[in-house]
């Protein structure tokens, strides 16, 4: 009931300022909306088509920079932005597309979709090789940070339990939706959304221990019907998330605004403050482990749950622990992963579950810190790689190296060697 109530709260329509252009609205249920910004400054007079359905229809970005228009069904559509109309000099920039003043969206079961368009200047800067270097060294350590909020979850999980986790995932996104629901749809201001999304994964990874793991334990379900039961509830939750919010990208507040940018090899305060929270956060969860009698009892777990057991342990309760301790770090992860991409998608913890296992499976299955350590070296190498392989290929590079890794030494590296007799 807590999972269905909070979906459904997910179904909040975006809403525009009157000095929108706003063209069907009221004719059609289905809407298509969005903004044109030019560094950050709205830019009015643009002019948009949408065509999809059998359905076209212009639309021109209002004083406020934003348009919206009612389209008759859901589906797929095109929003195309006519660069005849922008300012001399002006230039729609996307490396990462072909058709940059193009973009592909679906109006799904929410009735909402949102096309944004950042435009910059036409003219772009040489960034020297040492800059590079050291603006993907940076950005490695913040996407491994991050990385590694989800992996120590996912490896506790795999201690204390033995279960492969894929719905992990969208545990990651849960965290990024809730962020985005509180404080989009519910206008609460930033800050204040981050705690409450962390708050309701950390509810969340309770519902999932207590609702399904749990039972399946008690009546002594394998680890291998338990994961591919794990795979099952990765594929419905993620598409019960796209049939209510669609599949388009949405942007948590300060996403995409330059003015936190600090000019130094491209970062912003966002990433400082992701980077000093994410260390805060892991220091935390290192003092836990190592210090606090529930972290001992947790590792002991790990290390062997019947001797835990035996001493006295109540291992059902360190297990319901590490779950609702892996539903926060996983809905953190999915916030500052959404302030990384940036934007939230409804298979955003998807997009980063394979790296997810490389980390923990690189640092040493059911090890918390080997977590850390596989996640830091992932991450950097995933950013690093782009400086000599394509970027679309940068997550094979990751995995090229975990196989690797494991082929000298198998354990992982902070894991044990098995030994057998």
């Amino acid at each position: 009931m807590l999972f269905a109530t909070i979906v459904a709260a997910l179904t909040f329509s975006a809403v525009s300022p009157a000095a929108a252009e706003e063209i069907g609205l009221d004719e059609y249920d289905n809407r298509i909306s969005g903004l044109v910004e030019l560094a950050d400054e709205p830019l009015a007079d643009v002019q948009l088509v949408v065509d999809g359905q059998g359905f076209r229809v212009e639309v021109v970005s209002g004083d406020d920079g934003r348009w919206a228009v009612g389209v008759p069904e859901r589906g797929e559509y095109t929003v195309t932005l006519n660069e005849d109309t922008l300012p001399e000099g002006i230039a729609v920039i996307d490396e990462d597309l072909e058709q940059p003043n193009v973009r592909t969206i679906n109006v799904g079961q929410s009735g909402v979709a949102i096309a944004n368009f950042f435009i910059g200047q036409g003219e772009r800067n040489t960034v020297s090789l040492f800059d590079q270097v050291i603006e993907r060294i940076f950005n490695g350590l913040n996407f491994g940070l991050l990385l590694a909020l989800a992996a120590i979850g996912l490896s506790l999980v795999f201690g204390t339990t033995g279960l492969s986790n894929f719905a992990h995932a969208e545990l990651v996104t849960f965290g990024g939706l809730m962020a985005l629901l509180f404080s989009i749809g519910f206008g609460i201001p930033i800050w204040l959304a981050i705690p409450i999304a962390i708050a309701l994964s950390a509810a969340f990874g309770w519902v999932n221990d207590a609702a399904l793991w749990k039972p399946l334990r008690r009546r002594g379900v394998g680890l291998i019907p338990m994961m591919i039961v794990s795979i099952g509830l990765s594929l419905a939750v993620r598409y019960v998330y796209q049939l209510f919010v669609g599949g388009d990208t949405q942007q948590l507040p300060g996403a995409t605004d330059t003015t936190f940018s600090i000019g130094v090899f491209g970062l912003s305060w966002i990433d400082v403050g992701s980077m000093v929270l994410s260390v805060i956060v892991l220091l935390a969860v290192g003092y836990f482990l190592l210090r606090t009698r529930i972290g001992k009892a947790t590792r002991a777990v790990s290390d062997n749950p019947s001797l835990a057991a035996a001493s006295g342990i109540d291992v059902d309760r360190v297990i319901r622990i590490v779950w609702v301790m892996a539903g926060a770090l996983a809905g953190l992860s999915g916030i500052l992963w959404a302030y990384f991409r940036p934007g939230v998608s409804w298979d955003m913890g998807f997009q980063i579950l394979l790296l997810t296992f490389a980390a923990v499976t690189l640092g040493g299955l059911g090890t918390a810190f080997g977590a850390l350590v596989g996640a830091l070296i992932v991450g950097m190498f995933v950013e690093l790689s782009t400086l000599i392989i394509p970027s679309d290929m940068k997550y094979v590079g990751a995995l090229v190296i975990l196989i690797l890794v494991l082929l000298v030494r198998p354990q992982g590296i902070l894991g044990r060697k098995e030994r057998i007799g």
